[in-house]
């Protein structure tokens, strides 16, 4: 063992390295922290008897390297003369000292601390099988609590059921007590009630005019009559003074009810009934009885009765002493109902008819009745008050065989008075004689003095042809054909030309151009005593009157007469889009040059033209304030019952104006004060609904349902509101094709109004459905053109280059030259024998 070791080592002495004191004290040594374990106890006591051995051996090595360091001289010379002849043992000496240490560290050190890891991990695999076991446990015990927890829910639905039934049967039980209780209490009240009305219509009669001063229209509705007075009048002699009794010759129009006994119905039409009765009129000197007829109202609620009996006592002292309307002997009130008593006439002109083969009139019996009724009817609409119910039938004959009018203005005097009963429609008028603005007059009006002369013309025809307009047609086809279709009735040929004249003018679908009753009067009386001469009339046949009138009509320009004084200026032409220069911007009206019928010329003198000029009066309206009739015009304080734009219908000298707005029934009155001028529109210009219109008056369709559609004026009514029709849609229902426009609601648009391209594109698709796809299609067109030009280029180019190909006739061969020249282009030349 000695010879191994000193042959590892040199001949020099071996000695310690030495050491810098000053280095270890800069510079001290690293110390490793070598963490502490904890062993079980028989793991301690191995690993100390470990210890112990090592440490043993640890001594016994010391001991062996001092008994070498100090050994003998002789010794230490042995050694180095060994070490040349035993060096290759150093390493199988090393190798069996390392196996050896390998060895007691295994034993020692590795295999303890490995028994101890294998004990520690099945201890922990042993802890995670024992809690993997009791998952099952808790899985079973879900599965319970799950179970039990539907059995408690289906308990519960099952009980909350049966609960839900209970209860179910006792509501029903009860609603089914207390139904019959309440039916039981509403039939005695019912009875009740019946009993009370009788009682009270009992009473009414007697108690009418206690009813009356209660609630406070006695003083309103009739004139009160004054009681009589004495005085005495001095006649030449005073001793003797005649005494004279005064009395009031005034007419008061209530009739005590009691005076009034109804025997039975003669008629019945859309206003109430017709009876016939006895009045009975008492006084000091005598009583007395006569026949009358009595015109019962439908029943009006109590608050609008006050109204109504208002209306019916205004036209009471209206119609006094009117020649050509029937002779009214008072108001009254029966069962609740208000009464119009009248003289009783023993037939009318329909009835007249009826009687007669054919069921016309002789062409002299029709003017005279014609000029009859328009002197009465001229009357009533001088005091301010409409008719719109003429027909043959409210025609009636007194004892001298005159037509007198026996309608005056019913259906006028209940505009604005709703009616109790909602199975009662109320119109205006009879659907057969019922001009275009009156069937919706707060949209299509509103009505006027025109509006009568539409029905007076279509009675005229009725008594000329013996055929009822529109006969065999419901009220809704009569309305399609008047309203939307816009047609006239049939008129009979061979009429006097005035006379056809003034009847077609009767017919124009715009009132404003229609006649008025004092130019049919006019009409009719001037040719009234040319019939009598010249004989009978004889029925050349009928034809349809089916043009429309797009400019002015003479009854229109009639209507305004020019005076000395007045201002004017040149008038404008009907849907004039465009300014145009005029003639007489403004000028003064110093002479006229008319014939009776209200045409001629007038002298115009204008502001720095010294001379005036001679102007025919078609060309010129009057201009008051400003403002001319047929002008747009806009309330300044808006009203939000009606559109504030509206159309100026007339305006007197005096400054007050009658307006035609949507919303109102009738002309809305007031002063130019309140108006100012407002945006006019015409027939042909485009308008669409403003972005801030969020609910419109009246139904108007979007554009791919996001923005207003766009659409072109087709007709101005006489209230502004426009007629609008929808060019870029397609529609295949005649009730989409049009609709109404407020024009408050709308602006205008055309291409200088649109803003970009896009906008100018879509308002070219305004002007008809098909210019999308036409321009679709022509972009298409184009597409293929330009396809077919290029391919023929293409093509073209390849046979020039098959002819400039070089050929070989002698030999039969031919070679392309660009092939040939170009041998990198990968194509291969073509050889072919001739």
């Amino acid at each position: 063992m000695a010879n191994m070791i000193v042959a590892s080592s040199n001949a020099k002495p071996l000695t310690p390295p030495t050491t810098t004191p000053t280095l270890q004290q800069h510079s001290p040594k690293p110390r490793l922290q070598i963490p502490q374990l904890s062993f079980p106890n028989k793991i301690t006591q191995k690993l100390s008897s470990v210890a112990t051995a090592a440490t043993n051996m640890k001594s016994l090595s010391l001991l062996a390297v001092s008994s070498l360091t100090f050994a003998p001289p002789s010794l230490a010379a042995e050694i180095e003369k060994a070490a040349l002849f035993d060096f290759d043992l150093t390493l199988p000496i090393i190798a069996a000292e390392f196996l050896l240490l390998m060895f007691a560290l295994d034993k020692v050190y590795f295999s303890p601390l490995g028994n101890f890891m294998d004990q520690r991990d099945a201890e922990i695999k042993e802890k995670l099988n024992s809690v993997k076991d009791t998952s099952a446990e808790v899985k079973q015990l879900e599965d319970q609590a799950a179970a039990i927890m539907r059995a408690a829910r289906a308990e519960i639905s099952a009980a909350l059921t049966q609960m839900k039934k209970e209860t179910q049967v006792e509501v029903e039980k009860i609603l089914a007590e207390g139904r019959k209780k309440v039916e039981a209490e509403l039939r005695e009240a019912l009875a009740d009630v019946e009993k009370q009305k009788e009682a009270t219509i009992k009473a009414l009669d007697s108690q009418i005019a206690a009813f009356i001063s209660r609630v406070g229209m006695a003083g309103k509705l009739s004139f009160v009559q004054p009681d009589p007075f004495e005085y005495e009048l001095f006649d030449g002699d005073p001793d003797h003074l005649v005494t004279v009794v005064a009395t009031s010759n005034q007419r008061t129009p209530w009739i005590d009810p009691a005076m009034v006994k109804l025997r039975h119905r003669i008629g019945r039409g859309a206003f109430g009934e017709t009876w016939l009765a006895t009045y009975h009129r008492s006084t000091v000197d005598y009583d007395d009885y006569h026949e009358v007829a009595v015109k019962m109202l439908h029943p009006v609620k109590d608050d609008h009765m006050k109204v109504l009996l208002d209306k019916l006592g205004d036209l009471f002292s209206k119609c006094e002493g009117v020649e050509g309307v029937c002779l009214l002997q008072g108001i009254s009130v029966i069962s609740g109902k208000i009464c119009i008593i009248m003289k009783f006439y023993e037939g009318s002109i329909g009835d007249k008819m009826a009687r007669l083969k054919g069921g016309k009139l002789s062409l002299s019996n029709v003017f005279r009745y014609v000029v009859d009724l328009a002197q009465g009817i001229s009357e009533l609409h001088s005091k301010g008050n409409l008719v719109l119910n003429l027909r043959p039938f409210n025609f009636l004959l007194n004892e001298s065989n005159q037509a007198v009018l026996g309608d005056v203005g019913i259906p006028y005097l209940l505009l604005g008075i709703p009616l109790p009963s909602s199975n009662l429609v109320r119109r205006l008028g009879v659907p057969n004689y019922m001009a275009p603005e009156q069937w919706q007059p707060e949209v299509r009006g509103p009505i006027s003095f025109e509006t009568d002369s539409w029905g007076f013309a279509c009675s005229i025809v009725e008594m000329l042809t013996g055929v009822q307009p529109w006969s065999g047609r419901s009220a809704e086809e009569i309305y399609d054909a008047v309203v939307k279709k816009q047609e006239k009735p049939r008129i009979p040929s061979g009429l006097p030309p005035p006379v056809e004249n003034v009847l077609n003018g009767c017919f124009e679908y715009d009132y404003r151009c229609r006649p008025l009753m004092t130019d049919i009067l006019r009409v009719f009386k001037s040719w009234q005593n040319a019939i009598n001469i010249d004989g009978g009339w004889t029925d050349l046949g009928s034809r349809m009157i089916v043009e429309r009138t797009d400019g002015y009509t003479g009854r229109f320009l009639s209507k305004d007469d020019l005076q000395v004084g007045d201002m004017v200026r040149s008038r404008k032409l009907p849907n004039s889009r465009k300014p145009e220069i005029m003639d007489i911007p403004e000028g003064t009206v110093v002479g006229l040059e008319r014939n009776s019928e209200r045409d001629g010329f007038v002298m115009v003198r204008l502001h720095g033209i010294h001379d005036p000029l001679r102007v025919h009066v078609t060309s010129l309206e009057r201009v008051t304030f400003g403002l001319a009739a047929g002008d747009w015009v806009r309330l300044k304080e808006e009203d939000k019952r009606h559109s504030p734009v509206g159309i100026l219908h007339s305006i007197h000298r005096n400054g007050s104006v009658a307006v035609g707005f949507i919303g109102l029934e009738t002309l809305w009155k007031g002063k130019s004060s309140e108006l100012q001028m407002a945006e006019s529109y015409h027939v042909g210009q485009f308008v669409r609904l403003k972005a801030n219109v969020l609910s419109p008056r009246f139904e108007w369709p979007r554009k791919g349902g996001r923005v207003w559609a766009t659409g072109r004026i087709c007709w101005v009514l006489p209230n502004g509101c426009l007629m609008v029709k929808f060019p870029g849609r397609l529609s295949f229902r005649e009730q989409f094709s049009s609709f109404l426009a407020d024009p408050a609601e709308v602006e205008m648009v055309s291409f200088s109004t649109c803003p970009d391209i896009v906008e100018i594109y879509e308002h070219l698709e305004d002007f008809h459905w098909a210019v999308r796809p036409l321009l679709i299609a022509l972009g298409l067109f184009i597409a293929m053109k330009v396809g077919v030009s290029v391919g023929r280029k293409i093509r073209g180019s390849e046979v020039k280059d098959e002819k400039s190909s070089v050929k070989i006739p002698n030999g039969g061969q031919h070679i392309d030259h660009k092939i040939a020249s170009n041998p990198a282009s990968g194509k291969h030349p073509f050889w072919g024998k001739g």
